[in-house]
């Protein structure tokens, strides 16, 4: 590829259209829209909505994968890999996934349940132990016990009511302790070091009494290691990427593709340490926009140990699909079966009682969505306020990543970049577009 030697533009500036791209593979699979009861010219609305973003909001570019049943209609690519040297978006560039991990590992955790190897409400402490002395912070910081007649378990660290939060959310004082201890800030722990350290600090609040957004999901990691006997990493390439043809989605990118990962720009690192939301507000008021080194809390080079369940994960949007699409039917492309039907439907219906809806991430309420294993789930569309479907589910990550599945019109959308913690709603615009192009 020619490389341009005009003047770069200043962040925030919209740059010049690259000449040239990488080579797609993906759109070789594109089929007609129409045939799918969908409108071609109205995806076409997908880049414009987008393009703004690019322009006018610091965002890198964007990579828009739509499939309905089970065939790609749209599959597009606007802006940059990386601004600076002019690298333009590939269908091969790589994205850090943060808490779209989420999703992946709960999947694979409930392979293991459609194996009779646990029960949902398994108390955690029997496959790591350490957590049955877990105290509750009380109020004054007193300490007390979990109930035995209810403790915290294994459907809690899935749907985020386990009584664990992250190092960035401020709302629970114990959240102090889990920036001293560096929980969320230190990738040179192994996935069992990591859970034994949290193991050793208080809960902020008793087991199944609220939705709080929290590192559950890296404990759920570590039990598919106890209950399988395998390392995560091992266990994912095994029970879903090699299945699914995830060529590119692992805890690292080997040393060849390196140059296929997407730079990071946006607010500060949200793993950073003693990084808060708070703080991150305060960057957005202030401009605070650029470009991001986070490899060193997100490393690219040490599979090995930084496997985790809430985060990790690096991987190409076509990946991402095809783990999306399996989500609707439970088959692999092939017609492998994945996982099972029922086990799906139970994953994705909402799991939180009334008392507890509707969630709240940041301090910023989820109306109308409720939360399965791993997903959010739409239960009032009117409420929601966004254009989908009754029974729709998918998740986000930290860095603008997104995903949704809807069962009733059975589309999946994807929209990747690498802007971190944008309080802006480009996914809203995205799925407004995707759903008005249904023709059917």
């Amino acid at each position: 590829m020619s490389v341009s030697h005009e003047p770069l533009p200043a962040y925030g500036e919209r740059p010049s259209r690259p000449k040239e791209s990488r080579m797609t593979l993906v759109e070789s699979r594109l089929t007609s829209p129409e045939s799918v009861g969908m409108s071609a010219n109205r995806l076409e609305r997908i880049a414009p909505a987008l393009q703004k973003y690019v322009d006018e909001r610091g965002y890198p570019g964007f990579t828009t994968l739509v499939s309905r049943r089970g065939q790609l209609v749209h599959a597009e690519r606007i802006g940059w890999q990386d601004r600076e040297a002019e690298v333009p978006l590939a269908e091969d560039t790589i994205y850090r996934l943060y808490s779209m991990t989420k999703p992946i590992v709960c999947t694979a955790l409930m392979t293991l349940f459609e194996e009779g190897r646990f029960q949902l409400v398994d108390p955690v402490a029997k496959w790591i132990p350490a957590f049955g002395a877990t105290k509750i912070a009380g109020p004054g910081g007193t300490l007390e016990d979990q109930s035995p007649l209810r403790p915290m378990q294994i459907r809690d660290v899935m749907s985020h009511t386990s009584g664990l939060t992250y190092d960035f959310l401020e709302d629970f004082p114990v959240a102090e302790q889990y920036r001293a201890h560096r929980i969320g800030n230190d990738p040179t722990r192994t996935l069992e070091q990591f859970v034994d350290e949290l193991a050793t600090l208080p809960l902020a609040f008793v087991p199944g009494t609220q939705w709080h957004y929290s590192v559950g999901i890296d404990v759920a990691a570590r039990l598919i290691e106890v209950i399988s006997g395998q390392k995560l990493g091992e266990f994912l390439q095994e029970r879903l990427f090699g299945p699914l043809g995830m060529t590119d989605t692992a805890f690292g990118v080997r040393e060849s593709a390196r140059g296929r990962l997407a730079a990071m720009y946006g607010l500060p690192d949200i793993i950073g340490k003693d990084m808060t939301f708070s703080k991150l507000a305060m960057a957005f008021v202030t401009g605070d926009l650029g470009r991001r080194e986070v490899e060193s809390t997100y490393p690219s080079d040490t599979p090995d140990v930084f496997q985790r369940g809430g985060h990790g994960l690096f991987g190409t949007a076509s990946d991402y699909l095809r783990f999306a699409n399996m989500l609707l039917t439970g088959k692999a492309e092939d017609g492998t079966r994945i996982i099972g039907r029922k086990t799906l439907e139970l994953m994705h219906t909402n799991h939180l009682a009334p008392a507890l809806l509707p969630y709240t991430l940041g301090g910023v309420p989820a109306p109308g969505y409720g939360f399965g294993l791993g997903s959010r789930v739409a239960m009032d569309i009117g409420q929601s306020a966004l254009a989908g479907s009754a029974g729709e589910f998918g998740w986000a990550g930290a860095a603008k990543t997104y995903f949704w599945v809807d069962p009733v019109e059975e589309i999946v959308g994807v929209i990747l970049t690498q802007h971190m913690v944008g309080f802006d709603l480009p996914e809203a615009d995205f799925r407004a577009v995707v759903y008005s192009s249904i023709e059917d």
